[in-house]
């Protein structure tokens, strides 16, 4: 039975606290149950982000759009960017399943899209699970082009245990600092199709991912080593939940068929494991095929995908 709305406020906030968190992590719930779907919100990132909500401009940035009716939050819809001010942004969002067809989602969404145009966005994307259908049809009536889908996918222990864990030596992870950014950037580049990223005043500003500033969000990067050569690298989390998130994996184009993918892989596992990572979880572009075989023949096992649409 649908809700009709009675007390109706609208907050815009740079950045999400604890209260938030509860509050948008409980929606996130209802409607992933309802619709059976997954919602990439990024929430812990932004917890941890909270310090970091003030553009160089000296504007305050909204990022965060919260729909209440009375002190129930009914509806959200927030806007992510990650490794620097020249990457895509991220939208998403969602409303109550309760206080649907009420104008709710194309409100928030009206106001997301004036907010990305203040700042000059270059590429903005609308993420939408592939089995929501309402958040589907919403994306392709506003003219939204299809650009690409990514799996997510979670350890099955079982499988993983189980596998022949044999990789080659010698591989170590050391911890990336900012002295790295512009290598980061480089494989980010091959592994991803970032633009490419040059030393420069722009970069020195903030339009490049820096590792340490990362480690503060709960983002840590791992540069991957043999020899004392670079070979790829990796992005961890750990979420409030216990999940640990794998991102970002990718193993240099002249070190590949020599089976550092798995041993990086194996190497990043452990690591959340030894963490206590209670689920552990990797999203890889559907068209990755490479790749995609890999994490399978590791124990991961796909639950949800993500369709990415660039929206005008």
């Amino acid at each position: 039975m649908r809700k009709t709305i009675e007390e109706p406020s609208i907050k815009l906030k740079s950045s999400i606290n604890r209260k938030d968190y509860e509050l948008i992590h409980n929606l996130e719930t209802q409607c992933a149950q309802n619709d059976s779907i997954t919602l990439k919100l990024e929430l812990d990132y932004k917890l941890s982000d909270a310090e970091n909500s003030t553009s160089k401009t000296g504007i305050s940035d909204i990022n965060e759009f919260l729909y209440f009716d009375g002190g129930e939050l009914i509806g959200y819809m927030g806007i992510c960017c990650f490794g620097g001010m020249s990457q895509p942004f991220e939208i998403t969002g969602m409303v109550h399943p309760l206080y649907r067809r009420q104008g709710i989602f194309s409100k928030l969404y009206e106001l997301v899209m004036v907010e990305c145009r203040r700042r000059n966005a270059g590429c903005i994307l609308g993420l939408c699970d592939k089995k929501s259908v309402s958040g589907q049809k919403f994306l392709e009536k506003g003219g939204a082009v299809y650009q690409y889908s990514e799996f997510e996918m979670y350890l099955n222990d079982e499988i993983y245990e189980a596998m022949e864990k044999q990789a080659p030596s010698g591989i170590t992870f050391r911890k990336a600092s900012n002295a790295d950014a512009l290598e980061i950037a480089r494989q980010n580049s091959i592994y991803f199709g970032d633009d490419p990223v040059e030393e420069n005043e722009d970069t020195l500003n903030g339009d490049i991912l820096l590792p340490e500033e990362e480690e503060k969000r709960g983002m840590t990067i791992y540069i991957a080593e043999k020899d004392d050569k670079i070979i790829g690298k990796v992005n961890l989390q750990m979420s409030e939940g216990g999940t640990g998130g794998i991102y970002g994996l990718g193993v240099l184009p002249e070190e590949r068929k020599k089976g550092f993918g798995r041993a990086v892989l194996t190497h990043a596992v452990e690591k959340l494991k030894d963490a206590n990572a209670a689920k552990i979880m990797l999203q890889v572009a559907a068209e990755n095929a490479t790749a995609l075989s890999l994490y399978k023949s590791c124990g991961f096992q796909e639950t949800s995908v993500m369709d990415y649409f660039e929206l005008k």
